[in-house]
């Protein structure tokens, strides 16, 4: 097949939503999806079947949930524009705003619109990827407990709470200890409580009866707020690989790299900024503590280097051996490449995107989009 491509596999995809769907059932919650981890438009027709909404960060996001979901968004960004609020508030259902400021500022521009909430902090998070950890100290998201009036505006229906990144279910468990013991003197103030994303639960070893079991006894004690929940990645997980080629394979200093027709800066940049080794198929990859070592120190099977096809030197990871000598031509491919993947691709150095396909369950393989020279041109227009 022509690569670089990304492929979403429709079976797989169903698997996960039916989980999900499933959760939100059993706890009476409503669990929706959040762009910032998988926005393919393409796919919506499938999400409707086992979801009715989604969550946005940007107009751009909100108007994708309005004029491709075909539902308003709930919709949290650190910093709303005057230009763009009231638009953004035409495309929302819920609007949460993440300081006071800009509640102060901008609340009357949603007021009888769109349900609004406000983002809070906790001051806990298991996060250890300070870039990832949304309550680090000098975040600058949510409101902390200290900073809230005893009796909150009328017009505040919900608090939104992030916390979480790929978590298990017992992580949850902690959180919501140091929630409740730092907000829920308000909850009868409120209408809903989202608990935000990174509920990572249809990975293998999730606990799903646990996460069950803690939304319903959460319910128990507030039965009055309505209990959100949207993840990202949890929707795209183990959904499909991005395929590429060897296109070259060079060698400097007992370091063998095979040069590929992908990018990790350009086409999976958390590899880079998180950071963390992708799964590639039929390799192993080699501890950092090996990774020093010369290649004649593994004659077989043999190690290599994967670099991307940019001009950044940094544009690499390593290593992987493999059971074979690679071969110009050959494929090379990443697993589960396709949550936080599309949606964060760039055209740095001109690096065309992957095209995007979908496998669907009849055994047919769509392509939803081919990208082309005028898609970088435009970028610069």
């Amino acid at each position: 097949m022509p690569t670089p491509v990304y492929i979403i596999e429709e079976e797989l995809l169903r698997r996960n939503l039916r989980l999900i769907a499933d959760v939100a059932r059993r706890a009476d919650v409503e669990i929706i999806l959040a762009f910032k981890a998988f926005a393919l438009w393409k796919t919506f027709p499938v999400f409707r079947e086992y979801i009715s909404a989604t969550t946005a960060s940007s107009l751009a996001e909100a108007r994708l949930a309005k004029e491709q979901f075909g539902a308003k968004a709930h919709t949290y960004s650190p910093a709303y524009t005057v230009e763009e609020i009231d638009e953004i508030v035409a495309c929302s259902s819920h609007l949460t705003f993440n300081s006071l400021s800009q509640y102060e500022r901008l609340h009357g521009r949603v007021a009888g619109r769109a349900s609004i909430g406000l983002r809070v902090n906790p001051e806990y998070s298991e996060v250890e990827t300070l870039l990832y950890n949304p309550c680090a100290p000098g975040t600058r998201f949510g409101v902390t407990s200290d900073k809230l009036p005893d009796v909150l505006p009328k017009d505040i229906e919900g608090f939104h709470c992030h916390c979480h990144c790929e978590s298990g279910a017992d992580v949850l468990q902690r959180t919501l200890v140091h929630i409740e013991e730092h907000f829920s003197r308000w909850f009868p103030q409120l209408k809903w409580l989202n608990l935000g994303g990174g509920h990572l639960m249809t990975r293998k070893d999730y606990d799903v009866e646990l996460l069950v079991g803690i939304l319903q006894g959460l319910h128990e004690r507030y039965p009055w707020l309505k209990i959100i929940l949207e993840p990202g990645s949890a929707f795209a997980w183990q959904t499909g690989p991005l395929v590429s080629h060897v296109v070259d394979i060079v060698e400097d200093k007992g370091i063998r790299t095979a040069i590929l027709d992908v990018s990790f800066t350009c086409h999976m940049p958390d590899c880079l900024e998180m950071p963390y080794f992708p799964e590639v198929r039929g390799a192993k990859h080699v501890t950092p503590e090996t990774n020093l070592s010369p290649l004649t120190s593994y004659p077989s099977p043999l190690r290599y280097r994967l670099g991307g096809c940019s001009c950044l030197s940094g544009d690499f990871m390593g290593d992987w051996l493999f059971d074979h000598e690679l071969k110009v031509g050959e494929e090379v491919i990443f697993e589960d490449m396709i949550h936080y993947t599309t949606v964060k691709t760039c055209m740095f150095n001109g690096i065309g995107h992957p095209d995007i396909a979908m496998l669907h369950s009849d055994g047919r393989l769509e392509t939803l989009r081919h990208f082309t020279y005028e898609d970088y041109r435009d970028r610069m227009d």
